[in-house]
């Protein structure tokens, strides 16, 4: 079990907010993912967010968002998704998006010719390489991450250590 204690400031959005996030490593998860998953949750933050089952849950994602009636409003899958579950939480929610640790390019080409509803619509957001790596090396069990997005930049104070990477966003084609 992972405890980060977030102090957020997302610009773009007006988001100003402290919170305490648990996170499990599940045993079929890769400190990368992990890591990916928590800032996922941190850029899409906003009432009614939540980890989903995710890998051990064929039918949550790693993120989602409800409203006050339960209703789905946001399917946020973290990695490299199959086009099938991509299709399935663009379907079931409002919107969907993906982030990735891997190499969005690969991602991309994974889901070509497939099908995926509002496949248009969809973002995946990616990092510049090698972010997520040094993040993971300054995980601890207990940890204070700050983190402030702006012009879409991330900056990241992770337990005193300071990154920075652009938040790439990849609109996808699936024809």
């Amino acid at each position: 079990m992972h405890t980060f204690e977030v102090s957020l400031a997302d610009v773009v959005r007006g988001v100003y907010e402290d919170f305490t996030l648990r996170v499990a490593l599940h045993p079929s998860e890769t400190p990368e993912f992990m890591m990916t998953r928590v800032l996922a949750y941190c850029l899409e933050y906003e009432e009614g967010i939540a980890f989903g089952g995710g890998v051990s849950t064929q039918g949550e994602p790693a993120v989602l968002v409800r409203d006050l009636t339960g209703a789905l409003r946001a399917w946020i899958e973290v990695g490299a998704p199959d086009a099938a579950r991509v299709h399935a939480g663009s379907k079931a929610a409002e919107r969907a998006a993906v982030y990735t640790h891997r190499d969005p390019v690969k991602v991309i080409a994974s889901w070509t010719g497939k099908t995926i509803h509002r496949g248009d619509e969809v973002v995946l957001r990616s990092f510049d390489a090698g972010f997520i790596d040094r993040a993971v090396a300054e995980v601890g069990r207990r940890n204070t991450l700050i983190l402030s997005f702006s012009d879409g930049r991330l900056y990241l104070e992770l337990n005193g250590a300071s990154l920075s990477s652009e938040v790439h966003e990849h609109r996808i084609s699936t024809r």
